[in-house]
This record gives structure tokens, C-alpha cells and sequence, in this order.
């Protein structure tokens, strides 16, 4: 929760927390910790709800839909049948653009010139210097 701040951050945190609630912050700090815990004895008891009324033995991630279909109303057969058209897309797709990134690493090795071997690059002419007025016109 707090891997993104550092120490000076938590202080200054604990500091704004302590001119905010005073002489009250114990008080706080032990009625937050005192709801922290209802609410995992809370989930806690539901999942064991759960897991007795469903006849099996249930975890809190298992209450996700996904997971809970998953696992509870499809074999592994059925997941295997919905899987597999979407697996051949998948493997489909990847196949191409695999050989879409050999083409380009072809053409940027063929269009590189800074490695290129001096006689092998083709001589490039210089351009002729733009002029500013018309000669012929003068």
C-alpha cells in the first residue's frame, strides 16, 4: 500500500495526520484498526457461508465471476471447447505478425547506412545549390 512513498512522505503524512486529530489519534488509529478487522471477520464468515451452503471448499478469490464459473459450473472439457477457437485466433495472429516483424527487420537491415560497408552503399550525388534569382532573367 505504501511502496510508492518514501520515509519523508510517511512523515509528513503522520505529521498532517497528528495537527488534524490531536490528542485523538490514538483513538482513531484504534478504531480504524478495530474496523479493519470486522471487515476480514466479515469476509471471513462469508466465504465459510458459502463454502457450507455450496458443499465445497471456497476462497475469497474464488468469489470473482469469472473464477467462480470457471471452476464451479464448466468441466474442464467444456472450458477446452470454448478455449480452442479462440487459442487457433490467437496462435493465428500471432504466426502473422511474427512474420510481419521478420519483413520489417529485413527492410531496416537493407536500409541501414550507417552499417553498411562503404562499397556496397550506393554513391549519393550532392544536390546542387538552390539559386536565388533567375539568370536568365537578369
Amino acid at each position: 500500500m505504501f511502496e510508492n512513498l518514501n520515509w519523508w512522505e510517511i512523515g509528513a503524512l503522520l505529521m498532517l495526520a497528528l495537527l488534524i486529530f490531536g490528542e485523538r489519534l490514538p483513538k482513531v488509529i484504534g478504531d480504524g484498526l478495530r474496523m479493519l478487522r470486522g471487515l476480514r471477520s466479515m469476509a471471513q464468515n462469508a466465504t465459510t457461508d458459502l463454502s457450507r451452503e455450496l458443499g465445497t471448499d471456497i476462497q475469497l478469490e474464488d468469489l470473482h465471476p469469472k473464477a467462480f464459473i470457471r471452476k464451479h459450473l464448466l468441466s474442464e472439457d467444456d472450458e477446452q471447447a470454448i478455449r480452442k477457437p479462440l487459442q487457433t485466433l490467437f496462435d493465428d495472429v500471432k504466426q502473422d505478425l511474427n512474420g510481419v516483424k521478420s519483413e520489417i527487420s529485413d527492410v531496416a537491415k537493407a536500409a541501414d547506412f550507417k552499417n553498411r560497408a562503404p562499397e556496397t552503399a550506393a554513391p549519393v550525388e550532392s544536390p546542387r545549390p538552390a539559386q536565388r534569382y533567375d539568370l536568365d532573367a537578369t
